[in-house]
């Protein structure tokens, strides 16, 4: 029942915190719906991205719509499950810049925007200045928090990524937190702090079984653990989810620990250094 419960909890919250919905009220019925089909399992964000399209058919100009759609072509790369990862990345770009073009005060919009264009590529400097803008207009956006927790990851601040990633669950306890424990877990793993990384991830894979990063993670962790038999294990798992284990792009750009990942999941998966 919680798995069906959370899902519409963090969606009717995100929805609420829209600062102007569209003035078409079949656009916002299908924002509506999308919102926990989003968030109830990795699998349905194609669904999900459908609804947000044809609400953006509707209404080229609605903020949120195009914000959320491209943070679902940001998910399809992320999670491998695009079939044209070019063009979702395309898609992405275009969304997120359309978004932040009409809608300059709503938070939610510039964080979701902000991140879509972080993973595609932009400035991350630029991008972070945007989710603290985000948080300035409301420094109790929990999912504000989540995404500069995902932004300072990705910039090679691990610990900054820890302080941000909590900061957004003491504010919304109530929201999935598969995520941020997939986050907890890869910021202590790029710290080299693999001890307390692993309890993260596995706490991550529990709450969605089908979401490839914290399995990507764990692996490269047992690796470097010398645990190899359980990063086989994992990799063995992560392959019926996906058959990309090891990413053709990765969001992390200091290179010491894009190596340290990128060389923990080769050896968890066999493949030569």
């Amino acid at each position: 029942m919680a798995g069906v419960i959370e899902p519409a909890l963090q969606a009717a919250e995100i929805a609420r915190s829209t600062a102007r919905p569209t003035s078409d009220p079949t656009a916002y019925d299908l924002y509506l719906r999308a919102l926990p089909i989003l968030f109830s399992a990795s699998r349905e964000i194609p669904q999900a991205l459908k609804l947000f399209e044809e609400a953006i058919e509707r209404d080229p100009h609605y903020g949120p719509a195009l914000a959320w759609a491209a943070f679902c072509h940001y998910r399809r790369c992320l999670d491998a499950r695009s079939d044209d990862p070019a063009a979702d990345r395309r898609k992405g770009v275009d969304l997120a810049r359309r978004a932040l073009q009409v809608v300059s005060d709503d938070p939610g919009t510039i964080a979701n925007a902000a991140l879509a264009l972080g993973y595609f590529g932009d400035d991350l400097g630029a991008m972070m200045a945007l989710v603290d803008r985000a948080l300035t207009l409301n420094p109790s956006f929990a999912r504000g928090w989540h995404i500069s927790g995902t932004l300072k990851l990705w910039a090679g601040q691990p610990d900054l990524a820890i302080k941000h990633v909590e900061a957004s669950l003491r504010l919304s306890p109530r929201a999935r937190v598969g995520m941020a424990f997939s986050l907890l877990g890869a910021a202590h793993f790029v710290n080299r702090r693999f001890e307390d990384a692993v309890p993260k991830l596995l706490l991550a894979i529990q709450e969605d079984a089908n979401y490839p990063p914290p399995y990507r993670s764990l692996a490269a962790c047992y690796a470097h653990m010398g645990r190899i038999d359980e990063a086989h294990a994992v990799v063995a798992r992560l392959r019926t989810i996906t058959p990309l284990v090891v990413p053709d792009e990765l969001p992390l750009r200091d290179p010491e620990q894009r190596e340290l990942f990128l060389s923990g999941l080769r050896l968890a998966a066999g493949e030569p250094e």
